[in-house]
């Protein structure tokens, strides 16, 4: 530790995030849009407000923890057609943390396998369903951390070593943020377990965390060069929901024309969303992913058209998935589970 280190308290050199000037605007537009769009704003409202009321909890707790660190809020980064939305990197003293905020309604189960398995109550009904792992979706933001840090190390020594100790010194947090969820992980493994808590759990977490063995210890000014480094990377975040109606309301979300046909509509709001969703970014770094570990083109998984078919058809069942052009038993069987459950989380 430096001998002049001064910081006791956490700084957070990005805190804010576009989400609420969007839902702002999307709650305007609610009260003029059609009625057969209405429902494709409400269901961005509702995704938008979860997630801020998510990171918000995270925000309070970082701010309240007392830590000598610094923390940068909603970062998006890309690299060599990789992209990561991370929630929040946090730099500390000893470790790095990457967190992906999870507000989800309803229990989570991690069985053996670490598959995540949501149950939620309707009017006394309960219903069971598989989500797709936020451990697998924060791993991804991870490695591409670990492949632009490596880009930046200036010899084969320093690189060698940077990424033989990245694992202990990057570490990956999935934050459960929704205080009435309840997380069942007896049969998870310890890795698995090590990675998801609740919100509550967040700041002891990290003090736990920092005093394991083999830790490094950063002054005040690596930590700052750390942090300035990556807010240097950060650019615009592509998913834009108020984009998706940009066409509806020419510039203004508060002047629609209504008399604009529907049929131009619905296709002015589907243009928008096939390359500015979160689901579109998910897919896209799903198949980087499978074609990476199957050693293949990305375009053999699915093609470019195919993606923006799945985006704008968002299909939910197996059966809807297969009016996916290209989409048959063999590539459904394959990829299918995998596809409806990004599509769903998003």
């Amino acid at each position: 530790m430096g001998l002049f280190d001064k910081l006791k308290e956490p700084v957070f050199l990005k805190e804010t995030s576009d989400a609420k000037d969007q839902l702002e605007q999307l709650k305007l537009l609610l009260t003029s849009v059609p009625d057969d769009i209405k429902s494709k704003v409400e269901q961005d409202i509702k995704l938008l407000t979860y997630g801020i009321q998510g990171e918000e909890k995270i925000l309070f707790e970082l701010k309240n923890s007392h830590i000598p660190m610094y923390v940068l809020h909603d970062l998006f980064l890309e690299d060599n057609g990789l992209m990561a939305q991370i929630d929040f990197l946090i730099i500390t003293k000893n470790r790095n943390f990457i967190i992906e905020c999870k507000n989800l309604v309803g229990n989570i189960e991690i069985n053996s396998s670490g598959d995540f398995i949501r149950t939620t109550e309707f009017r006394g009904k309960y219903k069971k369903e598989g989500i797709y792992s936020p451990i697998t979706q924060n791993q991804r933001h991870l490695e591409l951390i670990k492949l632009i840090n490596s880009k930046n190390k200036g010899n084969i020594l320093t690189k060698t070593l940077y990424e033989k100790l990245f694992y202990d010194t990057n570490r990956s947090v999935v934050v459960l943020a929704n205080s009435k969820t309840l997380l069942n992980a007896k049969f998870a493994k310890k890795e698995v377990k090590d990675k998801i808590i609740r919100a509550d759990q967040l700041i002891e977490h990290i003090k736990r965390v920092n005093k394991e063995p083999y830790s490094s210890t950063f002054t005040d000014k690596e930590m700052e060069q750390s942090a300035q480094f990556f807010l240097k990377l950060h650019t615009q975040n592509p998913v834009d929901y108020i984009g998706k109606y940009r066409n509806l309301v020419n510039q203004d979300p508060t002047k629609v024309d209504i008399r604009e046909g529907q049929a131009q509509i619905q296709n002015s709001v589907q243009a928008e969303v096939n390359t500015q969703s979160k689901a579109y970014i998910e897919l896209k770094a799903y198949r980087l992913k499978k074609s990476r570990e199957e050693n293949i083109k990305a375009y053999v998984i699915y093609s470019d058209k195919q993606l923006e078919e799945l985006v704008a058809k968002n299909p939910r069942t197996s059966e809807e998935l297969k009016t996916v052009s290209g989409f048959g038993d063999s590539k459904c069987k394959k990829y299918g589970a995998d596809i409806l459950n990004i599509i769903k989380e998003c």
